[in-house]
């Protein structure tokens, strides 16, 4: 005994030096029990070393100890000063301070029992009052450890768990060995021993709870390696059994005492031996404790609750349903932010949302068709980590966006099926305390994102029927104006045929003939394109230079605002001419509209030798992400003052009638960029060429 209280003592002094040293060196430097931290862990360690010089009875010994208790109340307060709780509750100070006098009075004790020495009664009188005054000190110190852990906020607890289980683990062992000693009026001497062995424990906690890295650590053992603990536990309580019951019958005395203990023990062993090695034992004590003991990572009632309230209700009236559906997967995992994408109209993904991620840069388009196409084939949830280890993985490695994997934020992405059909994909960032997906975030992440996909599968058709419903209340509008207008012409036309055959000023008459026909060219004109409108077919295509089409443009607004060509690539595309300038005035125009007046919009070409690429770049208000998806190229939605909504919708319908598209690229407050592609007139030509063998072929 004496040499294992040597040993543990060593092992404690080393253990404390060794936390002071890594509280030093790695500690926060901005938490306010840090100074604290180290001074009980040097104290901790002189006692652990007057310990194993001297023994646990010394009188330096024991003024340590005074010195490491105080330094540990001490090291309490401290820690209620993590979230300035030390200066809002007052109770706390005059507690502590308490502490610290009973405390004090352990030295005059000392003194006293020394004086007294030849005195047993007297000794033992003050041996009791030690061992109450400690109790005191000890239960004094866990009720404020119970309050600084029970009033802690959520994030102030993960930082305090190490340290609070340092102290909680401490207190109680002292609690349990001065009861024991004030019950028997001696120190136990196995506690004594363990002593060194405890502070070592409370190091180790201490120096993981000194940093935010550490102090998220959690123990959490394997399911195989808890049942095989739990196993060797009941199998120990059962020999400890075995052994009360067998003394037991053994004061019985006599041969009857002897037999019945000898055919105890044999029927005991082999009822172990029987029941140990037994498959069906073993299956229902499994079974037992997983369902008594063990407790999955998920509430999943609670999670189900939480889920439907973050969609269901929006407590932000400027949160949309890709916010909320966004939120209420990065709740599950505790993201710390999270990404909605949304296939557009080519299967590439678009941002959609961003979610408390700000500071991710998502290209446009996010992701092209194959990476889309493979998460809707395969519906894998992609585990991020793995794919940036080299594991195998259901999609391929080159379909994946580089932004995702060059960005070590990019955690997870759930993709989000309604009957089989891609609705979104979700992009988790990492939680704040780094872990790994396992088989339950994998499960409820594939369960809540089918609900998701069904609430925005449900919200595109409620809008594409009111998108209907606006074409229908236009229609019924336009059709009036166009019969009108047509009406206007054809009087206008008969006019001018009438004034022509009965001319008497010839020259007046000219030019009032001239007014007549160009009114009735203008008329019939906006007839045709109002005609044109949702036919999806260009009226007349021909091949121009797209440079200088976009000089002359730029021409236009001489005069109006400072509109610029930064790049001019030359190259030939077959386009509408009219619905193309159309088109791209109408995007310039735009662009204007969000500038200021001295703000600059630039206008560059480029040329990859299959497309032509026509940007138009402002730095104005910019657009968010939402108004991008779901109003931008909508029909009757504009977000100007005033502005009907038919501009950028109309630039798309001809871009597309002539074979391109338009992508768009905008930060709030930043500005916009445009993006017209348009597919040049050597590749238009073998695509049609192409085209027609295939057809010919079937």
């Amino acid at each position: 005994m004496p040499f294992l209280a040597v040993t543990a003592a060593i092992v404690g002094a080393v253990a404390c030096v060794i936390a002071a040293g890594w509280v030093y060196k790695r500690g926060e430097a901005q938490r306010r029990d840090r100074d604290a931290t180290i001074l009980a862990l040097l104290l901790s360690a002189l006692w652990s070393v007057l310990c194993a010089a001297f023994g646990a009875a010394d009188f330096s010994t024991e003024l340590a100890q005074t010195a490491r208790n105080i330094a540990l109340v001490y090291l309490l307060f401290r820690l209620f000063a993590n979230d300035g709780r030390d200066l809002s509750m007052r109770m706390v100070r005059y507690l502590v301070i308490t502490l610290f006098v009973v405390e004090l009075f352990q030295p005059l004790l000392l003194i006293l029992d020394r004086r007294f020495v030849s005195i047993p009664e007297a000794q033992a009188f003050i041996f009791q009052i030690s061992a109450v005054l400690h109790l005191l000190v000890t239960i004094g110190s866990l009720v404020l450890l119970h309050n600084l852990y029970a009033g802690a906020a959520t994030t102030s607890r993960n930082l305090l768990r190490w340290s609070a289980l340092a102290l909680a683990g401490f207190w109680l062992f002292e609690l349990n060995y001065y009861t024991i000693a004030y019950l028997t009026g001696d120190a136990p001497d196995l506690l004594s021993v363990l002593q060194g062995f405890a502070i070592a424990g409370v190091a180790v906690c201490l120096a993981l709870g000194s940093h935010s890295r550490t102090a998220g650590l959690e123990f959490s053992p394997s399911r195989a390696v808890a049942f095989r603990s739990l196993s060797l536990l009941l199998i120990t309580a059962y020999l400890l059994a075995m052994v009360v019951i067998a003394q037991s019958l053994a004061a019985l005395g006599g041969e009857l005492g002897r037999f019945s203990q000898v055919g105890f023990l044999i029927l005991a062993c082999a009822a172990a031996v029987v029941w140990i090695p037994s498959a069906k034992a073993r299956g229902w004590l499994r079974v037992t404790l997983l369902k008594h003991l063990f407790q999955h990572r998920y509430d999943y009632r609670a999670e189900w609750q939480r889920f439907t309230d973050t969609v269901g209700l929006n407590e932000n009236d400027n949160a949309t349903l890709q916010d909320r559906a966004v939120k209420a997967l990065a709740d599950i995992t505790d993201s710390r932010g999270g990404l909605l994408l949304a296939p557009n109209e080519e299967a590439e993904l678009e941002l959609v949302s961003d979610w408390r991620w700000r500071e991710i840069s998502v290209p446009s388009p996010a992701a092209k068709r194959g990476f889309s196409s493979a998460l809707e084939e395969s519906g894998y949830i992609v585990d991020f980590d793995r794919v940036r280890s080299g594991a195998n993985v259901p999609v391929e490695l080159r379909s994946f966006p580089e932004w995702m994997l060059e960005s070590e934020d990019v955690w997870a992405a759930v993709p989000l099926l309604h009957y089989g059909r891609l609705v979104g994909v979700v992009i988790l960032s990492r939680p704040t305390t780094n872990r790994s997906l396992d088989w339950e975030d994998l499960d409820l992440l594939r369960v809540a994102g089918r609900q998701l996909a069904s609430y925005l599968a449900e919200q595109t058709g409620q809008q594409a029927l009111m998108e209907a419903n606006r074409f229908d209340e236009f229609n019924r509008r336009i059709a009036f104006v166009m019969h009108d207008i047509k009406n206007l012409a054809s009087q206008l036309s008969l006019l001018a045929g009438n004034a022509e055959k009965h001319a008497e000023n010839p020259e007046f008459h000219k030019d009032m003939l001239i007014t007549l026909r160009n009114s009735a060219d203008k008329l019939n004109t906006m007839l045709a394109r109002l005609g044109r409108y949702g036919s999806g077919k260009p009226s007349e295509m021909s091949v121009v230079e797209i440079s200088a089409l976009v000089g002359d443009i730029a021409k236009r607004f001489n005069g109006i605002h400072s509109v610029e060509v930064a790049q001019a690539i030359p190259g030939l595309v077959r386009c509408d001419v009219e619905a193309l300038t159309q088109a791209l005035q109408h995007l310039v125009q735009n662009a204007i509209d969000a500038s200021k007046d001295d703000d600059t919009v630039f206008l560059e070409v480029k040329n990859d030798g299959i497309h032509a690429k026509i940007e138009i770049v402002d730095s104005g208000t910019g657009m968010t992400p939402e108004f991008v998806r779901n109003g931008l190229f909508k029909p009757f939605v504009s977000s100007k003052e005033g502005g009907f909504g038919i501009g950028a919708f109309e630039a798309s319908e001809l871009i597309r009638a002539m074979g391109g598209r338009i992508n768009v690229e905008t930060r709030p407050g930043l500005g916009t960029r445009f993006m017209v592609t348009l597919p040049l007139s050597a590749t238009a030509q073998l695509f049609e060429q192409s085209l027609t063998k295939k057809n010919e072929v079937a």
